[in-house]
């Protein structure tokens, strides 16, 4: 009888929170609320705040369906704009479309610590979506204003040294999510002389790091990731390094998801080096294919040409024969054979695939940034993680500045820029 009341109890006070936060959001938005919206503001931020989170989804729910666009108000300005096309009608057929929760949205932004909120909230709504993609239209505006707002004209690029506040530091061991940070020994040898780190802030968010890129100098394009993480390594002595290699690039902010930063980043920091180093003329990556294992094991190779539906028989019979998982062994040992099938096939799926359903996330982040896929290197990667996703593959994407937006309007009509090297690798196709 007790944890029956208990439990009632607990549902009561989960219903009394939902209800006080849409009250706050309602005030929030009402015409009454314009004098003291500060206040109000904030109420509806402690109240999101207090809110259990058996209680997000009901409360996303509410500003899906009870925050959304009036649909008569919507028709009668519809009707009107076609009946007479002009500006005053485009003008009330705008206002009438946008939802109520995008004002919603604008005024707790403009509080101090309100954009740390939001960021907050849609990362509670992403995991609400997981079962309930009908949330997908409170997404859509929140996504819509930030774009706006972290649009990289506001954004302010900064080089993070060993000399930073710890707090920052740690950030970065925390968000690394391409080559992991064993520790501070690890950090300290990615941020010697020879090695940068970029990452941008916004106004809003003071300390926190939204995306960061590192980057090895060098006076050669880079063949394997492990030379360039060791954290035993001496700092190469160079004064004239040639090459930039941006080797990880990881997103610390969650809620910006599908607000695209990275590319913003990587062309700045281009920029900046090549200020800094007269010396540079050459900006590439050494990347991950994370979706490589995944492709050779869902595509249909009875749609390829017979020489790289052989690549793939052979390819697959390697993997088996350690076992369930590649070993490094697997690797160091491989036969010129397999290493030439490997080679063909990632080349085949990076530059003919890249545009179908099973397409390398990485890939196409560089390649629709303006990069060209320049090289493929096997046993690139001898992590637990780069074996089981790409067979150790590593990839060089180059960025040529002068080529870049060039070569992302061909991506966008289906066409991958890649170098000679990775064409003879494609003549298995033909």
């Amino acid at each position: 009888m007790f944890h029956s009341l208990l439990g009632r109890i607990q549902l009561r006070r989960q219903e009394n929170s939902l209800r006080r936060l849409t009250e706050a959001c309602v005030r929030l938005c009402s015409g009454d609320g314009q004098a003291n919206w500060v206040q109000l503001a904030e109420d509806v931020i402690a109240a999101w705040q207090a809110l259990p989170q058996a209680q997000h989804e009901a409360f996303f729910d509410m500003l899906a369906k009870d925050f959304a666009p009036d649909f008569d108000v919507l028709s009668v300005a519809a009707k009107a704009f076609l009946d007479d096309p002009n500006d005053d009608h485009v003008a009330q057929l705008a206002r009438a479309a946008e939802a109520p929760r995008q004002e919603l949205i604008r005024r707790i932004n403009r509080v101090q610590g309100g954009t740390a909120v939001l960021l907050a909230m849609r990362c509670a709504l992403h995991a609400c979506m997981r079962d309930n993609p009908s949330l997908g239209v409170v997404d859509r505006d929140f996504l819509h204003l930030l774009q706006s707002w972290f649009n990289p004209g506001f954004l302010r690029l900064e080089e993070v040294s060993w000399h930073a506040s710890a707090a920052l530091l740690e950030k970065l061991i925390q968000h690394e999510a391409v080559h992991a940070i064993a520790g501070w020994d690890d950090l300290r040898r990615r941020l010697q002389p020879d090695r940068r780190c970029y990452a941008f802030f916004h106004p809003q968010l003071p300390g926190e790091p939204l995306i960061f890129v590192e980057v090895a100098l060098l006076d050669e394009v880079p063949r394997a990731i492990g030379p360039l993480i060791d954290a035993s390594a001496a700092p190469s002595p160079l004064k004239k390094p040639t090459t930039a290699v941006f080797y990880s690039i990881s997103n610390c902010q969650p809620g910006l998801r599908g607000v695209s930063l990275g590319n913003f980043l990587i062309k700045r920091v281009a920029e900046v080096l090549g200020r800094e180093w007269p010396s540079i003329k050459t900006f590439v990556t050494l990347s991950p294919v994370p979706g490589l294992t995944r492709w050779l094991d869902k595509a249909d190779p009875t749609t390829w040409p017979p020489a790289l539906r052989d690549a793939h028989a052979r390819v697959q019979a390697w993997r088996s024969q350690g076992g369930a998982a590649l070993h490094e062994r697997d690797v160091v040992g491989a036969t010129p054979a397999v290493v030439a099938d490997v080679g063909a096939l990632c080349a085949w799926f990076l530059v003919r695939g890249s545009h179908r359903p099973l397409a390398d996330p990485v890939a196409r982040f560089h390649l629709d940034n303006g990069a060209q896929l320049e090289r493929i290197h096997f046993a690139g990667d001898l992590s637990d993680k780069g074996l089981r996703q790409s067979l150790s593959v590593m990839v060089n994407y180059l960025y040529d500045i002068d080529k870049v937006q060039d070569r992302h309007e061909r991506f966008g009509q289906q066409q991958v820029a890649h170098s000679a090297a990775v064409a003879k690798l494609l003549k298995i196709d033909q």
